[in-house]
């Protein structure tokens, strides 16, 4: 396959703790390791102000000039818009306006994050969504769960896409980053509503439970939840060792379209223990009892889940591989027809992403 000039447009992105940007700059780093020119639009280059109760993420305001103004200018083969913020509406407009075909994903159960927080109603919530998407040649969804989802709700051309972990970061190492009393249950992601923290935090366990990450319920937690340690990673290194210092990962979300924490836990060797609900059944498979326990008894699962081995949880991470990921989202990319003979426009300095 020939190599492709790909535009990202994307309102999450470096320094967002979260999977969607892991997602994404994995993938632009298999990408161009295979000889694929990727072109991130994201926040970083335009004027933002903080989300509402949620300051760790920013979004772009007014970016619909700027945003085609690089996409005039690049002239790129495809067009993946990742995100349903200012920036994807944005290129979304851009794009239809001059009959540019163009792919989404859905990474995020949107509508329930925000029927979380303003008691919404779901139905309108999941129409704007699929509003979003409904021009799109291709909505590549994380999981096959999602993918039924999505499908029982109207959406059209949706695909599945898998996604992976980088097994060469996320791996086994030493276990002692805590000084605690074992076991330690752990949690490694966002610190919001949407993740269903109190269930993982109320549960009567042994030994001692610790939640890594940021977010707009951290401090609330921290102080309903002092028995618990709360931590923040700096950088992938101290992840792992998060990670590995951990017995247990429990991952107490219901909302999750797959919840690539989770595989990053299970690469260092950690099992899971979830709820039997999308995110955990998709990532788990048919690792559920060996690298995972799925119950509705979150209890259960997490004391269960001690007794799994290791050397399991790891093999099962390593059959989910970053080519496969690069290979499901070419395929699935929408190319972009310029007309014969079509001068090309200088392309724009565009601020270099990691």
């Amino acid at each position: 396959m020939s190599a492709r000039h790909i535009v990202l447009v994307t309102d999450a992105w470096f320094p967002q703790p979260n999977g969607v940007v892991r997602v994404l700059s994995s993938l632009k780093r298999e990408l161009e390791a295979v000889g694929h020119r990727i072109t991130v639009i994201e926040p970083g280059q335009f004027h933002t102000v903080p989300l509402p109760t949620y300051s760790e993420i920013r979004l772009a305001v007014f970016p619909g000039r700027r945003v085609a103004h690089l996409l005039s200018s690049l002239r790129p083969d495809a067009i993946h818009i990742a995100t349903e913020g200012p920036l994807g509406w944005a290129a979304r407009a851009w794009c239809l306006k001059r009959q540019i075909p163009f792919t989404t994903a859905y990474h995020s159960k949107f509508p329930e994050y925000v029927q979380a927080r303003t008691g919404l109603p779901l139905d309108w919530l999941y129409a704007a969504v699929r509003r979003f998407h409904a021009p799109s040649q291709v909505v590549l969804a994380p999981s096959q769960n999602v993918f039924h989802e999505l499908t029982a709700r109207g959406f059209e051309r949706v695909r599945h896409w898998a996604h992976g972990v980088d097994t060469t970061v996320f791996r086994p190492d030493r276990k002692n980053l805590f000084d605690l009393p074992r076991p330690i249950f752990l949690y490694v992601g966002r610190v919001t509503v949407d993740k269903n923290l109190t269930a993982f935090l109320d549960l009567d366990l042994p030994g001692s439970k610790v939640v890594v990450g940021s977010g707009p319920q951290r401090e609330a937690l921290k102080k309903a939840y002092p028995q618990a340690l709360f931590h923040i990673a700096e950088g992938d290194e101290e992840l792992r060792l998060c990670f590995n210092a951990g017995d247990v990962f429990v991952f107490p979300s219901r909302t999750d379209t797959f919840g690539l924490v989770m595989l990053e836990a299970l690469a260092c060797g950690v099992p899971v223990a979830a709820f039997p609900v999308t995110g955990p059944q998709d990532v788990l498979l048919d690792a559920a009892g060996t690298a995972g326990i799925l119950d509705t008894d979150l209890k259960q699962a997490a004391l269960t889940a001690l007794t799994l081995d290791p050397a399991d949880c790891r093999a099962h991470a390593l059959r989910f591989g970053w080519d496969e990921v690069a290979r499901q989202f070419l395929e699935a990319l929408a190319p972009i027809r310029y007309t014969v003979g079509e001068p090309a426009t200088e392309s724009p300095h565009v601020p270099s992403c990691p």
